[in-house]
């Protein structure tokens, strides 16, 4: 599948005359609990020739495309992608730190994660990773019966947040390290490592009666961080002259030869 998916990205440069600068696995195989059915979420940034950037109006600032073999690609130029990395953007603070990379051929995406540190802003991070666990507790995990697999696009934000608010960066992408470091309820670990374990052999988590002891343990997370955040002083982001060089210095780079 990886050549699969190296190839689409070389049809992607070829059609749209891009260069793709970097390229990883997003979701649940780079967070590791993927099952046999998951998708391959592909994620990249981009750049356009300079003539692109030369016009009053620019097209849009994005690509999206879902292919018949399960490979789901999407991705950002890079000046769209640097306005989000200012704002301390999570899912692409998670992609500059994905183990699995498909296309890293410039100097782009090491010297983000260089820059990373500076621009974590750890109030905009748990907020993002608030919202995203009561999005999905709301919507799958709150009947008698539930979608089991959910519990682990609930548990990996909520222990996200813990992460955060102890050591204000970005947590770690693999689910199994957030989960060692974050939770010391044995009784919960072991409900949350049965189900990982199923979920990882390739056993598919279906409908089934929901778990209380989870139920109560994120109501009470989502209970707590939504106070938490009321409290919490937000940061300003840092001068974006950095950022500037970096565009520059990129589109120099990838279009030389």
């Amino acid at each position: 599948m990886i050549q699969e998916i190296q190839k689409e990205l070389l049809r992607l440069e070829q059609q749209h005359n891009i260069k793709i600068l970097y390229a990883v696995e997003s979701g649940s195989r780079a967070w590791g609990f993927a099952s046999v059915n998951s998708d391959w979420d592909v994620r990249y940034i981009y750049i356009h020739r300079l003539e692109w950037y030369l016009k009053i109006d620019l097209p849009k600032d994005h690509q999206e495309e879902i292919l018949a073999n399960d490979i789901d690609l999407a991705g950002w130029e890079l000046k769209k992608a640097l306005r989000l990395f200012r704002k301390s953007n999570p899912p692409l603070m998670e992609w500059l730190r994905s183990p699995i990379v498909y296309a890293e051929p410039f100097s782009t995406a090491q010297q983000l994660r260089d820059l990373g540190n500076e621009y974590v802003n750890p109030h905009s991070c748990l907020h993002h990773y608030l919202h995203m666990a009561e999005g999905n507790y709301r919507d799958y995990l709150q009947k008698d019966v539930v979608k089991v697999k959910k519990y682990f696009y609930v548990l990996r934000p909520i222990l996200a947040c813990d992460w955060i608010r102890q050591y204000k960066t970005m947590p770690p992408i693999a689910f199994q390290q957030l989960l060692d470091s974050q939770l010391s309820d044995e009784g919960l670990l072991a409900i949350i490592q049965t189900l990982l374990d199923r979920k990882t052999k390739g056993e598919e988590l279906h409908e089934s009666p929901k778990i209380q002891a989870l139920n109560d343990f994120l109501e009470d997370k989502i209970s707590f961080y939504n106070h938490y955040l009321k409290t919490s002083t937000n940061i300003h982001p840092p001068e974006y002259s950095k950022l500037d060089a970096l565009f520059k210095q990129t589109l120099e780079e990838a279009w030389s030869n």
